[in-house]
């Protein structure tokens, strides 16, 4: 029984932790838009990064994914999963560029 109350109380304090760092994260990245505005240089970049921090700290504290053996099919999932996303992602950013030059091309003739 005690086994099972402190396993429970570890699993609570990691989602609390999770949660703290995830709301720390997300107030920063609201507080530096706020702050700084769209038209500052490098505040898209910083809130990327912070997303990215965000991801990881989802993966890590509520999925469980992390480099041990036994998740590692998990990770493997999630890995691909994001390459086809941005495979699609990426090739409809191309094929809509292309598209555009190809329309501009024909109003200047």
């Amino acid at each position: 029984m005690d086994d099972k109350h402190a396993e429970h109380a570890r699993e609570r304090s990691r989602y609390i932790r999770g949660f703290l760092f995830a709301l720390a994260l997300t107030l920063t990245a609201f507080g530096i838009g706020h702050l700084y505005g769209p038209q500052t240089p490098y505040v898209y970049l910083a809130i990327g990064v912070l997303g990215l921090l965000q991801l990881i700290v989802q993966l890590a504290y509520f999925l469980h994914i992390d480099r041990r053996r036994d998740s590692r099919e998990d990770l493997d999932l999630i890995l691909f999963s994001t390459m086809v996303l941005l495979i699609i992602i990426l090739g409809t950013v191309w094929i809509l560029g292309d598209l555009h030059m190809r329309m501009q091309m024909g109003m200047q003739m």
